[in-house]
């Protein structure tokens, strides 16, 4: 107990710092990915971005629920292990971590390949390493400091880029090249053919869609950072259904006016997935003129995009990490904290991890692991609430998520598990289950070892219990 009390986070998050970081967790990727984006879901993109926002929040609901009754930094390692046992907490953590921990080596990947496209840079790998790793140290050091510094800086990041995408969005549906006709081939996916197989290329929109969910995961970050409020833990769930709701009001209304402003085929170069078709299609509705607005739409709608969103991911990470290391499922010492109250360990953990994965190239392999990997911590979480209800219906809920919506979030995660099968390729295949093998070895490992000698525990309503 004295350990836990030496090395606890500092309460200084304030409830916008909490949105600011969830929401920067979600509003990624967004001048980077859109290439995907639009290459998976075609001119209906912007339906799949708000289809995604009403399939998501019935798991929303069950994470407001969780993190109110079980306020941990851990979240789905201890809402799982609570819920069914520790090898399901440590499965699932296993996995939103296969989607968090990759965030920062994809995040400095975008921003090396904007600064390359905006300024036709021809910067060799070597160069790009450098450039990356210093970035990433950068990131660390401010994970390492006062995490009140981090809620601020994340703030005017989020806000900033915000209202560059909104001016981009009303620019592209004032222009004279902006017209419904263009949205003729509604349905339409890269894909088509490998996703559509035997049954219709619908399929393929409904598998392209099915990966949209990578946009949307998380919001799961909010609970990473309960511990740190200061505010009542009811007020817990505003910042985690308000971030989904302004993700998608933001990727909805942006990419409506995109899907409108050319032809999809013109948009996508016959639907390929490269990036920065919105620095595109704004020099071909408004000539060179505009390039002023293009570099600054590279600033607020690719690096500051980017910045919220590694940032808090990366405090993700760590607090997760680092709860895994206080409960026993990691040697003590990864809880181990500075005089900030930040995670040692954890963070040097993601630094140099982060900087392995920047010898990764597949953005969009990283993109379908990223969906699959969420789901389906997502069908594990959404089992232990449905547990939980039944197990101990007497716990304290300061909100409470009904059993319909449980059960319906199990179902839609399915559903959406199943179809990213369909979709994801061999190199994604290859990197999950490398992934895995490395996560079993781990969990052998501690249920040969040190599960025998120490016991998991876990806060709850009844007090600190073995598990």
């Amino acid at each position: 107990m004295e350990n836990k009390k030496e090395n606890a986070l500092a309460k200084s998050m304030k409830l916008l710092y909490v949105y600011a970081m969830a929401t920067g967790a979600l509003f990624t990727f967004l001048c980077y990915w859109d290439g995907i984006f639009m290459s998976y879901t075609g001119p209906a993109t912007f339906l799949a971005f708000a289809l995604m926002t009403v399939l998501i929040l019935p798991t929303a609901f069950v994470y407001s629920e969780l993190s109110t009754m079980l306020p941990s930094a851990g979240s789905c390692l201890v809402y799982n292990t609570v819920g069914m046992n520790k090898h399901a907490g440590f499965w699932s953590t296993w996995l939103v971590m296969c989607a968090w921990i990759a965030v920062p080596a994809c995040g400095v990947k975008g921003i090396l390949d904007w600064i390359g496209f905006q300024f036709a840079l021809d910067i060799s790998n070597v160069s790009l390493m450098i450039i990356g790793i210093i970035i990433l140290i950068l990131w660390c050091a401010l994970s390492l400091y006062k995490n009140v510094i981090a809620g601020k800086v994340q703030t005017i990041m989020l806000f900033a880029g915000i209202a560059g995408v909104f001016v981009c969005a009303v620019m592209f549906l004032c222009s004279g090249t902006w017209s419904f006709s263009n949205f003729h081939d509604f349905f339409a996916s890269c894909n088509s053919k490998t996703w559509g197989g035997m049954f219709s290329t619908s399929v393929a929109w409904i598998v392209g869609c099915s990966f949209m969910v990578t946009p949307y995961f998380g919001f799961e970050t909010v609970p990473a950072m309960v511990e740190e409020g200061q505010f009542p833990i009811k007020e817990q769930k505003k910042a985690i259904l308000g971030c989904i709701l302004t993700n998608g009001v933001i990727n909805t209304l942006f990419y409506f006016s995109l899907a409108g402003v050319l032809p999809w085929a013109e948009l996508t170069n016959g639907g390929d997935c490269h990036a920065f078709i919105v620095f595109e299609a704004l020099q071909k509705s408004f000539g060179s003129g505009i390039s002023w607005f293009i570099l600054l739409m590279g600033i607020l709608g690719v690096v500051l995009p980017i910045a919220t969103s590694v940032l808090s991911f990366w405090y993700s990470v760590v607090r997760m990490i680092y709860a895994m290391g206080r409960q026993n499922f990691l040697p003590k010492s990864f809880s181990k904290t500075n005089k900030f109250a930040q995670p040692i360990i954890p963070n040097i953990i993601v630094l140099v991890v982060s900087i392995c994965f920047l010898t990764m190239k597949s953005i969009t392999a990283f993109f379908d692991l990223m969906a699959f990997a969420c789901t389906l911590c997502y069908c594990i979480t959404s089992v232990s609430a449905i547990i939980l209800e039944k197990k101990h219906p007497e716990w304290e809920r300061p909100y409470k998520c009904s059993k319909f919506l449980k059960y319906l979030s199990l179902i839609i995660m399915i559903i959406l598990a199943f179809f990213c099968t369909i979709g994801i390729g061999k190199e994604t295949w290859i990197g999950f289950i490398g992934y895995m093998l490395v996560g079993l070895s781990l969990w052998i490992y501690m249920m040969v070892f040190k599960w025998k000698r120490t016991k998991v525990y876990m806060d709850t309503p009844d007090g600190e219990k073995e598990y």
